[in-house]
């Protein structure tokens, strides 16, 4: 037997092979934990790539004893996990292989494993199962028979890379499999349980399908699609109309494929009429929120479906006192649970209303639907107050709805109120919302401006969410629109150059973006140009600098340029253009860039720069030709964008003038 473990002999006999796994097996029985634990080390080393080896192990009997010492609770957590992993190697052989565990009964040893707190234990047992479920010999309902698996797989989930990505291989398997099977076998057996079985099926592929692209492509819809017709139980409805809404939004299926718009959808809606229970009218609204949220076309076609935005104002009345419920458990749980209602409400209302100026016209004209989301601003849960505020966001940006009910409804002080100590998700939508009441056409800019809004909104833009710079940025940037010079100097003293400075350096593009145009929208109208200028000139023409000479977009650059032509149209500011023959040369430069924007927003600075009508134009003039921009502007006008020779010839004027 020695002579078999040591040389690379050609072992030719079964007998001579039975032999040397037969030393393997014994060992499994060794009084010292410590031999047994090499003897499986070396017995995995043994089965690797080979099945014969494999398969004569699994006739001499090691696998009840590898279960046997799986699950015993004397065996330390490395032999329990070498065991595994030993049993996962045997079942990456034959088919009979496979059919052998399962007789064995690993299935039900492998789960148990799946309760040891011992995450690379675990991982081992999920790696056998997989490979042991996706054997088309195993019989996938042996993954339903305990009711307590499902959830706790799902529990396992997001526990590691590894348990992910084993569960929804096991899942994806036995999933589509069961489902398609249980709709098209009518076997006595599967029938007794099959409504219970094909439902945890259901939810597990539901989990599976969200946001979860892979591996649902070739997942019949026609079987979902039959799951949802009316005679099936509500909860199987409910939850086919829940998978291809995640299919559908991780793209395995088209938003205007029949089965969508025909079946889906409708299904959906129906859930969120009075005669269903609490439960399912909230998961069946949140559900199409999520289902239409990217596409207008769903969204048009929800709102003329069975009066959806009338049938969500009873979300907001219930239990009415009119309410059938006879059933005083069930109205004592109703009342605690009305909140959701209303959460689910509002999500919906936010998803029907983010594109459609007609619906979001409905929405606002249903039966005191700004009160509600008013008092939806303060309620207590936390849930609820931030899809209120993201369903006035959606109907905010309706100019019509910012010129009429939302200024009817004073709807900026509860915002104002909303945005004090909030978390950061209500912030973010919170202050999205404001900067959209900020603009120069809402009536509620004014009483916004007096209740001291610039400072919370400079506090956001220090915020470590660059969503919440972003917004507070923006909602500055609107505020300073064509806004008077009181405000705009407000606006410098409470952010501060260094913060405004700071701003031009984020890693953000939005937010420096956003910062360049609030800057622009400072420096407009001459008087305010020459006074902010004035007194902080040299660190803007210095930030302006930076810009132009780092790497950034297009964009950016354009932007910066426009700022710079508006100080060019200043009357004092325009001389620190002037004195600055490095910011000459960049102009120059960026007049002959080979992107016609820039080319643009240059020549539209030197026009500034030499307008005849101003004082100093002819020094200005005569400075600029020495420079040699005259060429550069002749050149200009022979350009192939209309634009830009027309820019170029009315600057040339102004030296023939």
């Amino acid at each position: 037997e020695v002579r078999f473990m040591q040389g690379p002999c050609v072992l030719n006999t079964l007998s001579e092979v039975t032999a040397t796994s037969r030393h393997y097996v014994d060992r499994l029985f060794d009084p010292d934990p410590q031999k047994v634990l090499q003897g499986v080390i070396d017995m995995k080393n043994a089965v690797i790539g080979n099945n014969k080896q494999k398969a004569n192990l699994i006739v001499l009997g090691a696998v009840p004893r590898l279960l046997y010492l799986l699950q015993q609770s004397s065996s330390s957590l490395e032999l329990r996990t070498e065991c595994a992993v030993v049993l996962g190697s045997l079942a990456m052989g034959t088919e009979n292989n496979i059919k052998s565990l399962v007789d064995c009964h690993i299935i039900p040893a492998l789960l148990q494993g799946l309760l040891s707190p011992d995450l690379i234990f675990i991982e081992a047992c999920l790696r056998c199962l997989r490979t042991v479920f996706i054997s088309p010999v195993t019989p996938v309902q042996l993954l339903y028979t305990d009711p307590t698996v499902i959830p706790h797989l799902m529990s396992l989930l997001s526990n590691s890379q590894r348990t992910q990505e084993y569960i929804t291989q096991i899942f994806s398997h036995c999933c589509k499999y069961l489902l398609v099977f249980t709709h098209t076998q009518t076997h006595q057996s599967l029938l007794q349980h099959r409504p219970s079985v094909r439902m945890q099926a259901l939810k597990c592929f539901s989990v599976l399908a969200y946001e979860n692209t892979q591996g649902l492509h070739d997942t019949g819809e026609w079987v979902f699609v039959k799951m949802m017709q009316r005679d099936q139980p509500v909860e199987m409805q409910l939850t086919a109309a829940k998978c291809l809404t995640y299919m559908c939004r991780a793209g395995a299926i088209r938003t205007d494929d029949s089965c969508i718009v025909l079946k889906t959808l409708p299904c959906l809606v129906r859930m969120c009429s009075k005669e269903h229970l609490l439960e399912e009218r909230v998961e069946g609204a949140e559900t199409l929120a999520y289902l239409m949220e990217p596409d207008v076309e769903l969204q048009r076609i929800a709102s003329t479906t069975d009066h959806l935005v009338a049938m969500l104002a009873d979300y907001f009345k219930y239990p009415s006192s009119v309410s059938a419920i006879t059933d005083i458990k069930r109205l004592d749980h109703d009342l605690k649970h009305a909140h959701e209602l209303r959460q689910a409400a509002f999500k919906l209302y936010a998803s029907l209303g983010s594109n459609d100026e007609d619906i979001r016209k409905k929405i606002t004209e249903t039966e005191n639907m700004m009160d509600r989301i008013v008092s939806g601003l303060s309620e207590s849960s936390i849930k609820v107050r931030l899809a209120a505020v993201r369903c006035l966001h959606s109907l905010s940006r309706s100019v019509q709805q910012l010129r009429t009910s939302f200024h009817d409804h004073a709807v900026w002080k509860p915002l104002m109120k909303l945005l004090q100590n909030a978390p950061d998700e209500v912030l973010v939508m919170a202050s999205s919302t404001l900067c959209n009441l900020l603009l120069e056409f809402s009536p509620s800019k004014e009483p916004i401006l007096e209740s001291g809004v610039i400072e919370l909104l400079c506090s956001l833009t220090q915020s470590d969410s660059s969503a919440l710079r972003v917004n507070g940025i923006w909602a500055l940037m609107n505020m300073a629109f064509q806004a008077d010079q009181k405000v705009k100097v407000e606006i410098v003293r409470c952010l501060g150059t260094e913060q405004l400075f700071r701003l031009l350096s984020d890693p953000d593009t939005n937010v420096l973006m956003k910062t360049l145009g609030l800057l622009r929208n400072l420096l407009s109208t001459r008087p305010h140009i020459d006074q902010i200028m004035s007194s902080h000139g040299k660190q803007i023409m210095q930030a302006v600098t930076l810009i132009l000479e780092a790497e950034h977009s297009i964009e950016v650059k354009e932007q910066t340029l426009c700022i710079l032509a508006n100080i060019a149209d200043g009357n004092t500011a325009k001389e620190l253009i002037m004195t600055n023959d490095d910011m000459l040369q960049k102009i120059k430069y960026y007049m002959g860039h080979s992107n016609v924007k820039l080319q643009l927003a240059a020549t539209f600075c030197i026009s500034n720069l030499i307008w005849n009508e101003e004082d100093g134009s002819q020094e200005r003039q005569d400075k600029l030709r020495e420079m040699g921009f005259v060429d550069v502007l002749h050149k200009l006008t022979q350009a192939s964008d209309p634009n830009l020779s027309d820019r170029a010839k009315t600057a040339m004027q102004q030296y023939l003038a």
